[in-house]
């Protein structure tokens, strides 16, 4: 998924405020399709959607489901799935509110992504296999939203108490049973997380003391954070010097870092986050 620093995460909560309060407000993206592509056959498969104008997709699986959102011929929001290699797309519901999203998917086709609920809150849910029934996972404050899952369903993402101006990353046990607070390195501020691997290994990012965002790791089952650094800058206007965005079995991370020039790189690590690698550009800044 991924959404994790926190200008993202300032425009998703206000997406979500103004969803509860006044009724979903249709995505920028609302005139978009989706596409997969099958780089054996070299074919490329819209996803369509499902009477309204955009579809934008968040995640896939090995089978090639395919996990995001959609905008209804109303004008509303609603996560879907389709079929193996894109193929079919059905509405995964909602939770009481009439606007949802989807944003991971593992290889059982649990989807998580967020929901309204009857309540007029936002909480993240998960799904059992292929998309089949949407379960509200809860919350520790009145938002929740979920960007990923791995293969046992162990799900991340962040919940914010707004009355008290928090919103830190969370993890659950399998299946999205239960919410444990991963909180920050400082144990006050920011932090989000954006991907878990097989062993619960969770990446995001958090607020350091300087208020400035890094990216971190934990280690299996979201136990301990380790504080992944920059390449280069120590802070900027943006809230964030680097953000993760995925992680993979072996425990190296993706993300985006600020330069010592002020310039934002793709960057990639070693196992269990160690060291990070400058990916470098194609010509631009």
């Amino acid at each position: 998924m991924k959404n994790s620093h926190r200008n993202s995460i300032q425009r998703l909560t206000l997406a979500i405020t103004l969803s509860a309060g006044l009724g979903f407000v249709s995505p920028a993206s609302a005139q978009e399709h989706y596409y997969i592509v099958d780089l054996n056959s070299k074919t490329v498969t819209d996803l369509g959607t499902l009477g309204g104008d955009g579809s934008h997709a968040s995640g896939i699986n090995d089978a090639g489901r395919v996990v995001g959102q959609f905008t209804t011929a109303t004008g509303n929001a609603h996560a879907f799935i389709t079929g193996p290699n894109g193929v079919g797309m059905t509405d995964l519901g909602t939770l009481g509110e009439d606007f949802t999203s989807g944003f991971g998917i593992n290889v059982a086709g649990q989807v998580v992504g967020f929901s309204g609920t009857a309540a007029g809150e936002v909480h993240a849910f998960i799904t059992g296999s292929n998309g089949v029934g949407m379960t509200d996972i809860g919350t520790l404050g009145p938002f929740s939203a979920a960007f990923d899952i791995n293969d046992t369903g162990r799900v991340v993402g962040w919940y914010s108490d707004m009355a008290a101006g928090g919103q830190h990353a969370f993890i659950t046990g399998p299946d999205g049973v239960g919410m444990t607070d991963l909180s920050t390195l400082l144990g006050v501020g920011y932090s989000s997380a954006s991907g878990i691997n097989t062993i619960g290994q969770v990446t995001g990012y958090y607020d350091t003391a300087t208020g400035f965002g890094h990216a971190f790791i934990t280690g299996p089952n979201g136990v301990g954070m380790t504080d992944l650094g920059t390449l280069g800058e120590s802070g900027n206007t943006d809230y964030y010097s680097s953000t993760a965005s995925g992680i993979n079995d072996a425990g190296q991370v993706v993300g985006e870092s600020s330069t010592a020039t002020g310039y934002e790189h793709a960057f990639i690590t070693g196992p269990d986050g160690v060291g990070m690698t400058d990916l470098g550009t194609l010509g631009g800044g």
